[in-house]
């Protein structure tokens, strides 16, 4: 396991969380301003705000298992900037999608993106600032047994 991956995953789990807490605040919120359209607007909104999170680490985990954790091989950036450019294109067909449909409050559903958007940044910088990754890990020193790793304190 690369040491990279339980960062990753507890990006994706606070990533989760903020996702649940915004589709609960935004519901409440978009009841209040517009009922039905309001509800189902932060319902998508928050869906699409963990989508960002979820792609961008899940794309750089991805990106670890088919370079076999090479991060400086190219299938590694491949990977990662294909998921980036997913992201951006699953946004603009559901901005293209969702505009002019009947059900959607507009400002609602904008508002809950974006404040999906920024909090997935916050939970980013968070969880990778409070996690304690060594600069250099999975070593192997001279004299350690075959096919043991030790990692750098």
């Amino acid at each position: 396991m690369n040491s990279a991956t339980p960062i990753l995953k507890r990006i994706i789990l606070w990533g989760g969380i903020l996702a649940a807490v915004i589709a609960v605040v935004g519901s409440i919120i978009g009841l209040i301003v517009d009922p039905q359209k309001g509800l189902v607007s932060a319902l998508v909104g928050a869906v699409v705000g963990f989508g960002f999170v979820a792609i961008t680490a899940l794309s750089v985990l991805f990106g670890i298992r088919v370079s076999k954790g090479d991060m400086l091989n190219p299938a590694f950036f491949a990977v990662v900037l294909g998921g980036w450019f997913l992201k951006f294109i699953v946004f603009l067909v559901l901005l293209v999608l969702l505009k002019d449909q009947p059900w959607v409050n507009t400002i609602v559903l904008f508002l809950t993106v974006i404040v999906g958007v920024i909090g997935s940044l916050i939970v980013d910088v968070v969880v990778i600032a409070r996690s304690r990754l060594p600069y250099v890990s999975d070593v192997k020193l001279p004299g350690d047994e075959a096919g043991t790793e030790r990692t750098a304190p």
